[in-house]
């Protein structure tokens, strides 16, 4: 049974529609077309078509009933003109102009498709180093990532999805200080998520406490040398200040790597979990655990039979997309098909946890996931294996680490993977991937600006039948995030529903361990910390994650980011002293200002925004827009107001404006090399203008790119207002499906 929820998010973003944006298939079509386009599969593999027709149904019935779910292109393309079913994709970058353009028009390709994308940009020379064949230096990978980071803004993805891109570097580049500190402005490169590759030497060197060598990838050269803890201290305090760069051991992921004859793995997809060679792509799908499960007598357990049916038509269907997917270019056609990589994982596992009544953050709860996990991995690998002897193995078989395994003959190099699978778990009403609950209730904003309490389900089905539910409960849970601490919830149910910021960082390193344990690819995890946590945290969980053979470490402190709208209200309070808490008024309205008027045309008409100033700096804001009278123009008259108050009160005119970017209305406007997404966005830009005017001199009506309010108020979805969560270095809303990375 799909939520309202699924259904808006599915309408929205998957299903068919015309030029007019009519829609031209349900949610039934939907789950219909993905099942019969895959397994239309099976007939080049000489298949008959009553057996085509089965098997889609068996598909359909899997996908529809919700145990699994593929990722999203497949769902949006299955069965269309576009055909572009990967999520994943890595493209190599060389040293040279050619390729590095060649790259982005590709990138430009998959995006446009709705992939997303991981770079390694450690094969480009440092800044500044020579080139022989123009007699000057080169920029180096930064300003090449920004060049990536700009045609990603030019396209969202197929029309449904945002791009979104990894950078990596490895940690002996001599550009690695420069990279590691690249998103401290976090305005910049907001298409990027960003990851150090560190090697083996390096980890040995930083716990030593040693020097280690940077290397020069012009010729290989050793060109200089960093102290290995320095580094490593620097790669901590930049994820403790914002959540980036996440870290990636390189030589772990190698040693694991199926196919070495044919080369080496130097990046992953853009959160992090699916490593993959260069011109390599991968398709990965999740089974929703929280339905799999069995009553027994008056409590859960967990339904073998049902998962292990499950993973074999998943398998299947995951090998079946290779087949039918249409590639964007004819060498990830080849790499992906010589090596036949899937990525089957989990989501849900939170709730499936809920249901047994076992706490996340326990002994248990890790023994479950180890159950779990190696289950879906041996019953995946079985099935790849029957595939093998059906279909033959994968291309590039001989030489890899399995040609070397007696008698072991498989179809795909890898089997498993563990996804965020933010707007798969909307689908799916589910927790997402294996992370915890972010909140037991949540505050969601409808659009006439009404706020409703939308509680956990298990949670809400427990309060009402131990008798302790109330609605006044659920707002006060909404206002702290979670119920560990409450004295109106009983203490054992305080344990069982720990939230991410309840549970111990180090049971996040535990948790992602024990699944990294027995998948073949990586897992995606965010380690969440509380805003009071010290860098000193964060260096004890990038070693626990050494230590207990995770493949990478992905951290998100709360509120780290500079002007973050909190998400729960009770972890915002801040001591704040005695003078700081005198409540101080604007001063006096100056008699005589100066300043100038610019028109904007915004989608509700012109609209003529004054600014003025005086001897102390600007003090206030004036609009008028060419259509007079109504709400419109009420509202405006407010906005102004407030405007002048706050400058007047000494508030930075920079910081009213980065938060007037990038607020949407229905109607935005286009013109002069940007789009003018509301009146409010309106007003940003004329204060950006008579700023830059003023520090400048030089007078420019063009209209820059917006930030996006993710970029600078990572708190709140800029669709629909409601609380986001953040997965793997991205956002995501998990009321109207709204994502973005970097």
């Amino acid at each position: 049974m799909l939520t309202k929820n699924a259904i808006t998010v599915l309408e929205k973003r998957y299903l068919r529609k015309d030029e007019e944006g009519n829609l031209l298939e349900d949610v039934d079509g939907m789950f219909r077309r993905v099942a019969r386009a895959i397994a239309d599969a099976e007939i080049a593999h000489g298949k008959s078509e009553k057996h085509v027709e089965g098997l889609a149904g068996e598909f359909y019935e899997l996908i529809s009933n919700l145990d699994f779910l593929p990722n999203s292109p497949t769902l949006m393309n299955a069965g269309r003109e576009l055909g572009q079913l990967s999520a994943c994709f890595v493209l190599p970058i060389d040293d040279s102009m050619e390729s590095i353009f060649e790259t982005v028009k590709n990138t430009a390709l998959i995006h446009k498709s709705g992939g997303g994308t991981g770079f390694s940009f450690s094969r480009l020379r440092p800044a500044h180093d020579c080139v022989r064949s123009t007699n000057g230096v080169s920029s180096g990978p930064i300003s090449f990532m920004e060049v990536f980071n700009s045609a990603t803004e030019a396209i969202k993805q197929g029309g449904t999805r945002r791009g979104a891109n990894m950078g990596c570097l490895r940690v002996d580049h001599p550009d690695i200080l420069d990279f590691i500190t690249c998103k401290k402005d976090t305005t910049k490169l907001t298409n990027f998520n960003i990851s150090v590759l560190l090697t083996e030497k390096f980890m040995q060197a930083a716990i030593k406490n040693k020097d280690y060598d940077l290397i020069n990838p012009r010729d290989g050269k050793p060109c200089k040398k960093l102290n290995a803890a320095k580094v490593f201290d620097l790669i901590v305090n930049m994820a403790w200040t914002n959540g980036e760069p996440g870290i990636i051991f390189i030589d772990r992921i190698n040693r694991d790597n199926p196919t070495p004859h044919i080369g080496e793995i130097e990046s992953t997809n853009p959160c992090g979990e699916q490593p993959l060679l260069p011109y390599e792509s991968c398709n990965l799908g999740s089974i929703n655990l929280a339905v799999m499960l069995k009553s027994v007598d008056d409590h859960y357990e967990v339904d073998f039979d049902r998962l292990r049916r499950a993973v074999q038509l998943a398998v299947r269907f995951l090998d079946n997309v290779i087949d039918v997917n249409r590639y964007p270019l004819e060498e990830i056609s080849k790499m992906t098909r010589g090596n036949r990589k899937i990525g089957l994982g989990v989501m849900g596992f939170a709730d499936m946890l809920l249901q047994l009544g076992i706490p996340y953050d326990s002994e248990e709860g890790i023994s479950i996931a180890e159950q779990v996990m190696s289950f879906v991995h041996n019953e995946g690998r079985k099935v790849s294996c029957e595939l093998a002897k059906e279909r033959g193995v994968f291309p590039n078989f001989k030489g890899s680490i399995y040609d070397r395994k007696d008698g072991m003959e498989v179809r795909n190099a890898t089997v498993t993977t563990i996804a965020p699978t933010g707007t798969l778990s909307i689908i799916a009403a589910c927790s997402s991937g294996v992370e915890p609950l972010f909140a037991i209730s949540y505050v969601k904003r409808v659009m006439d600006g009404t706020e409703l309490v939308e509680a956990n389900p298990y949670f809400e089905r427990v309060a009402r039948e131990r008798g302790f539910y109330s609605e006044d409960l659920m707002r006060k849970i909404a206002e702290r995030g979670g119920v560990r601490g409450m004295d109106e919830v009983p203490e054992d149910v305080q344990r069982v529903f720990g939230t991410a910021l309840d549970i111990a960082p180090v049971w996040h390193i535990r948790m992602q361990a024990a699944f990294q344990r027995f998948t073949d690819n990586a897992v995606s995890k965010t380690v969440n910390f509380p805003e009071e946590a010290t860098p000193e945290d964060v260096r004890e969980v990038y070693k626990l994650a050494y230590k207990e053979g995770c493949k990478g470490c992905t951290i998100y402190r709360y509120g780290s980011r500079d002007a973050q709208v909190l998400n729960v209200s009770g972890k915002d309070k801040k001591t704040i002293d005695a003078s700081a808490a005198i409540v101080r008024g604007p001063r006096a309205r100056p008699n005589r200002t100066h300043g100038c008027t610019e028109r904007i045309n915004t989608g509700c008409g012109n609209l003529y925004v004054t600014i003025n100033e005086d001897e102390e700096g600007l003090c206030e804001v004036f609009t008028a827009m060419g259509k007079a009278g109504g709400c419109a123009s009420s509202q405006l008259e407010a906005i102004g107001r407030l405007i002048s108050l706050a400058l007047r009160a000494g508030v930075d005119a920079q910081s009213i404006q980065k938060h007037l970017r990038g607020i949407r209305c229905p109607t935005p406007a286009w013109g002069n090399g940007g789009s003018v997404l509301s009146c409010a966005d309106a007003i940003g830009i004329a204060i950006e203008h008579y700023l830059s005017q003023r520090d400048t001199g030089v007078s420019s009506d063009e209209i820059s790119k917006h930030v996006d309010k993710l970029d600078v108020m990572v708190g709140a979805c800029p669709d629909c207002g409601s609380a986001v969560e953040h997965e793997s270095g991205c956002v995501v809303c998990r009321f109207c499906g709204f994502s973005k990375c970097g």
